[in-house]
C-alpha cells in the first residue's frame, strides 16, 4: 500500500509493519459528517463495523446511501451514453469544490430525464427515416418488374383456372358449360403484397408461403446492393425486395400472417405508375425533413453530452465520497443519549497527532459545542499489517502479499525480495542482450507512467505496468549476470580484456581442454570468450552453474532460517530460538553448508576431488579413508562431527518443545482462574508465546507433539527437496542459454550463409520473432515463475507464516479500488437494487 498521504511521518520500515493501536473516537452528531469526510482525506483509519448485527435496512444512514446509489446509476447511464457518442469525459484535474449532494441530485434527475426523452424521440424518428428510406427502395426496385411480375402472376392465374375448367367440364351438364364459358371474360383481379425480408431467411420465405397456399401465388424477389438499416432492430442488414400476388382473402391473411413471423417488413404499393411517381417524390421529401430533423436532434444531444462530461469526473468522485462517507458512518454505532457517534478503529501510532488534529479542525469548522474524543484501547485482537510503500517498493510487497499477507510485525520477506528475487532471475536468464531488450522496454513504461497511470490499460498491459520497477531490476540483474556468463545473443564478446587462453593447433576446438594453453592473464570479469565454441563450454558452464545454484540456495535458506530468530527475538519466544532455530541451522548445515563449504575449496584449490563421492561416503562408510578426495587436513574428522550433528539436531527438534510447553502451561494456570487484563504489546506477546492459543482450555499434549513431528520431518525432508529445488537455477539458465544457440546458429547464420538477400532478410525477420516470442516473453514469464516459486515455497516457509490480514484505510485515495471495498465486513449488500 502505497504511503500517499500528507503530514509528517517517521522513516519507513519494511522490516516490520507499522505499530498499530486501536483507538475510540466519541463524535458529536453535528460534526460526524464532516469529521468522516477530513479523515478520509487524511486515510489512516481502519473502522471496525460496530453494527454488524443490524441489516442494512436498519442502519442510520441507508436512505443517503440508497440516494447515492441512486446518482451513481445516474452517473453509470451518463458514461454509457457518452461513450456511444464517442464523448469522453473532461481528462482535466478535478478540482474539489463544494457541491451540495441534494442539489446534485435535483440536476442528475433533471438531465437523466431529459436525455432520456431526446434518447426516445431520437430512436423514433430514427425508425421513422429507416422506414422510409426502406419505402423509397421498395418503390423504385418494385416499380422496375412490377409490370413484368404481374403478367407473369395474370398469366399463370389464367392457366391455372383453364386447367381447373378441363377438369371439371368432363362431368359437367352441356347447359352448365356454356354458361360457364361466357363468364371467362370475368377474371378474378389479382391482390400483391410488397415489402421486404432479410436476404438469409428470404429461401425459407418463400418455401413456407408456397406451403400454405399450395402453390396459389406468385413470388418476385430482387436483391438490394447495399447493406441497409432495419428499422426495428437498428442494425445493418442484406434485404430482398419481393412482391406476392395472391387470390382471395384467405390467402392474403397467411400471406400478412407468414410476412409477420420472418420480420418481413411490408409497405403500399401503387399500380399506377403515376401514382407511383408521385409517392416517391412524397418520401424523398420527408426523408429530407427527418434527416434535418434528426441531425438538428443529435446536435442538440452532442452538446449536452459534452456539458455533463465536462463535470462528470467532479461529480462522479462527489458521490464517491459521500457514498464512502456514509457508509463509514453506518460503520459507527450511536451512544445511550444518541446525541454522539462511537467509532472503532485500527491506526498506525505516528498518525496520533494528525488524527487529533483533523477531529479538532472538524469541531471548528461544523461549529461544534463540543470537540471529538479520541482515546486508545487496549485489546488482544491482533491488529492489521501495514507497510508504507512507495511505487518502486510496492510491487515488491505484492509479490509477498499474494502469498500471504504478513503476521503483525512479522519479519517482511519484501525487504530482501527487492534483490533476491530479480537476482534469481537474472541466474536464470542471464544474457546481457536479452537483459538490455528486456529493459529498453521497461524504460518505454517508466518513462512514460505519468500519462499510462492515468488511462485505461488492458489487463496483460497493466500488470506489466504495474510490475515496471519488477522488470527493471531483473533486467538489470540479467545484465549483470549475462557478463559474468558472457552471453549477448549467445556470442562471447571481448568485452574486459581479450581472452586468456588460444589454441595449440587447429584441433583445439574438438577437445574439451586439450588444445588450449594460457597466453596472458586471467580474464577480469565473468567466463573467459575462448571457452565459447568449444566443446570445453558445455561441461564446463554445466559445472559452474549447477554448483553456483547450490551456493544460492544454501545462502537464501540460511537467511530464512536467519529470519526465523529474529521473528523469535522479536516476539520473545526464547523456545523456537532453542529447538527450532539452532538445530535448524546446525541440520542445514552440516550437510548443505559442508557441501557449499566443499565447492568453494574446490573451485579455490582446483582439486580434482569428486564431491558426490565424498557427500554419499560421509553416510555410507564415514570412517573410510577419503584418498584424493579430501580436500583439507582433518577433513575426515570434520564429517565426523558433522555428521553427528545432523543426527543430533533431528530429536533436538522433536522432542524438547512438547514437554516443554505443557510444563509452562501447568505453570501459568496452576491455582489461576483469572489473570490481570494485558495491555496491547503484552497481550500480543503473551499470544506469541502461546502460540497454539489454549488459554485455559486442557492443553492437548498428543495434538502438541503430532504438530511438532509433521514440523520437524518437514523441515528435515524440505532440507533435501529444497536444496535440489534451487538446481532449477541452474536447468533454467542451460536451457535458456542453448535456446539462444539455437536461434542464432539454426537460423540467423544458417541465413547468412546463403549469400542471397532475400533468404538473409527471412532469416532476420524469423530470428527477431523467435527471440521476442521465445526468449524475451516466454522464457521471462518462466524464470518469473520460477523465481516466484524460490521465494514463496524454499525460501518463505522456513520464517514466514503470513496469516495476517492487510491495513486498508477509509482512504479517498482508495475509493476506486475494488480490494477496498471487497475487505470491507458489510459491503455490496443489496437495498431496493443498490449495493452498498
Amino acid at each position: 500500500m502505497g504511503d500517499t498521504r500528507g503530514g509528517c511521518c517517521p522513516p519507513m520500515d519494511l522490516f516490520r509493519s507499522e505499530t498499530m493501536q486501536l483507538v475510540q473516537l466519541i463524535i458529536p452528531m453535528e460534526s460526524a459528517r464532516l469529521t468522516v469526510y477530513y479523515l478520509g482525506k487524511l486515510g489512516l483509519l481502519q473502522f471496525k463495523d460496530l453494527n454488524s448485527d443490524k441489516s442494512p435496512f436498519q442502519r442510520t444512514y441507508a436512505g443517503q446511501i440508497k440516494k447515492c446509489g441512486e446518482m451513481a446509476r445516474t452517473l453509470r447511464f451518463f458514461k454509457e451514453q457518452m461513450l456511444k457518442a464517442g464523448v469522453s469525459p473532461s481528462a482535466k484535474s478535478v478540482e474539489e469544490t463544494e457541491i451540495d449532494l441534494d442539489d446534485l441530485e435535483v440536476k442528475l434527475a433533471e438531465l437523466e430525464a431529459e436525455l432520456t426523452e431526446m434518447n426516445a424521440n431520437g430512436e423514433k424518428l430514427q425508425r421513422s427515416y429507416n422506414e422510409l428510406v426502406e419505402y423509397k427502395i421498395v418503390l423504385r426496385k418494385a416499380g422496375d418488374f412490377f409490370p413484368s411480375a404481374q403478367h407473369s402472376a395474370t398469366a399463370r392465374q389464367r392457366e391455372m383456372e383453364l386447367n381447373q375448367m378441363v377438369e371439371e367440364s368432363i362431368e359437367t351438364p352441356l347447359l352448365q358449360e356454356q354458361a360457364t364459358s361466357t363468364d371467362l371474360s370475368k377474371q378474378v383481379k389479382l391482390g400483391f403484397v410488397t415489402g421486404l425480408v432479410s436476404r438469409g431467411k428470404s429461401m425459407a420465405f418463400e418455401r413456407i408461403l408456397f406451403r400454405a397456399t399450395r402453390g396459389n401465388v406468385f413470388l418476385e424477389q430482387v436483391p438490394i446492393e447495399a447493406p441497409i438499416t432495419d428499422p426495428v432492430s437498428g442494425e445493418k442488414m442484406e434485404k430482398n425486395v419481393f412482391m406476392v400476388f395472391y387470390s382471395g382473402e384467405r390467402a392474403k391473411n397467411k400471406i400478412l400472417k407468414i410476412c409477420d413471423a420472418f420480420g418481413a417488413n411490408r409497405y403500399p404499393f401503387a399500380e399506377d405508375c403515376g401514382k407511383q411517381a408521385l409517392m416517391i417524390s412524397e418520401v424523398s421529401g420527408k426523408i429530407s425533413e427527418l434527416k434535418s430533423t434528426i441531425d438538428a436532434g443529435l446536435l442538440h444531444r452532442d452538446h449536452l453530452l459534452r456539458t455533463i462530461s465536462d463535470q462528470f469526473e467532479q461529480w462522479n468522485l462527489k458521490v464517491k465520497k459521500e457514498k464512502s462517507i456514509h457508509h463509514t458512518l453506518n460503520m459507527l454505532s450511536l451512544d445511550v443519549t444518541k446525541k454522539c457517534l462511537v467509532a472503532e478503529a485500527w491506526s498506525p501510532v505516528f498518525a496520533t497527532k494528525q488524527i487529533q488534529d483533523v477531529l479538532q479542525r472538524a469541531s471548528v469548522d461544523s461549529n461544534s459545542q463540543v470537540g471529538a474524543i479520541f482515546q486508545v484501547l487496549h485489546t488482544r485482537e491482533s491488529p492489521p499489517t501495514y507497510f508504507r510503500t512507495n511505487k518502486f517498493t510496492s510491487a515488491f510487497q505484492e509479490i509477498v502479499d499474494a502469498y500471504g499477507v504478513a503476521k503483525y510485525q512479522e519479519a517482511n520477506p519484501g525487504v530482501y525480495t527487492i534483490v533476491t528475487f530479480p537476482f534469481l532471475f537474472a541466474v536464470m536468464f542471464g544474457d546481457w542482450g536479452h537483459g538490455i531488450c528486456l529493459l529498453l522496454a521497461t524504460l518505454f513504461f517508466i518513462i512514460r507512467e505519468k500519462k499510462l497511470s492515468s488511462q485505461k490499460l488492458g489487463d496483460i498491459t497493466e500488470m506489466t505496468f504495474g510490475g515496471r520497477y519488477v522488470i527493471m531490476m531483473m533486467s538489470l540483474f540479467s545484465i549483470y549476470t549475462g557478463f559474468i556468463y558472457n552471453e549477448c545473443f549467445s556470442v562471447a564478446f571481448d568485452l574486459f580484456a581479450p581472452s586468456a587462453y588460444a589454441c595449440r593447433d587447429l584441433s583445439c576446438r574438438d577437445a574439451y581442454s586439450i588444445g588450449l594453453i594460457k597466453v596472458r592473464d586471467t580474464y577480469p570479469f565473468g567466463v573467459d570468450p575462448a571457452w565459447h565454441g568449444t566443446r570445453s563450454e558445455l561441461p564446463f558452464l554445466n559445472s559452474l552453474k549447477m554448483k553456483m545454484s547450490i551456493l544460492l540456495g544454501v545462502a537464501q535458506m540460511n537467511l530464512g532460517i536467519l529470519l526465523s530468530y529474529s521473528n523469535a527475538t522479536f516476539f520473545g519466544n526464547s523456545l523456537n530460538i532453542w529447538f527450532q532455530f539452532i538445530p535448524q541451522m546446525i541440520f542445514l548445515n552440516s550437510l548443505f553448508g559442508y557441501l557449499s563449504l566443499l565447492i568453494i575449496v574446490k573451485w579455490c584449490t582446483g582439486s580434482q576431488a569428486d564431491l558426490y563421492h565424498i557427500m554419499i561416503y560421509m553416510f555410507l562408510s564415514p570412517t573410510d579413508e577419503l584418498g584424493d578426495n579430501q580436500l583439507f587436513p582433518y577433513q575426515k574428522t570434520v564429517q565426523l562431527v558433522l555428521l553427528l550433528l545432523a543426527l543430533v539436531s533431528v530429536p533436538w527438534m522433536l522432542l524438547p518443545k512438547p514437554f516443554l510447553l505443557k510444563k509452562r502451561h501447568e505453570n501459568r494456570h496452576q491455582g489461576q482462574s483469572y489473570t490481570q487484563v494485558q495491555g496491547t504489546d503484552d497481550a500480543l506477546s503473551e499470544a506469541n508465546h502461546d502460540s497454539h492459543g489454549h488459554g485455559h482450555e486442557e492443553f492437548e499434549f498428543s495434538e502438541v507433539f503430532v504438530h511438532q513431528l509433521i514440523h520437524t520431518i518437514e523441515f528435515v525432508l524440505g532440507a533435501v527437496s529444497n536444496t535440489a529445488s534451487y538446481l532449477r537455477l541452474w536447468a533454467l539458465s542451460l536451457a535458456h542459454s542453448q535456446l539462444s544457440i539455437v536461434f542464432y546458429e539454426k537460423v540467423l547464420l544458417l541465413a547468412w550463409g546463403y549469400n542471397n538477400m532475400v533468404i538473409l532478410v527471412v532469416g532476420i525477420i524469423i530470428f527477431i520473432f523467435a527471440t521476442v516470442g521465445v526468449l524475451l516473453i516466454m522464457e521471462t514469464l518462466s524464470a518469473f515463475l520460477h523465481a516466484l516459486r524460490l521465494h514463496w515455497v524454499e525460501f518463505q516457509n522456513k520464517f514466514y507464516e503470513g496469516d495476517g490480514y492487510k491495513f486498508y484505510p477509509f482512504s479517498f485515495i482508495l475509493i476506486d479500488d475494488e480490494d477496498y471495498w471487497s475487505n470491507k465486513e458489510s459491503n455490496k449488500n443489496d437495498f431496493g437494487g443498490v449495493e452498498f
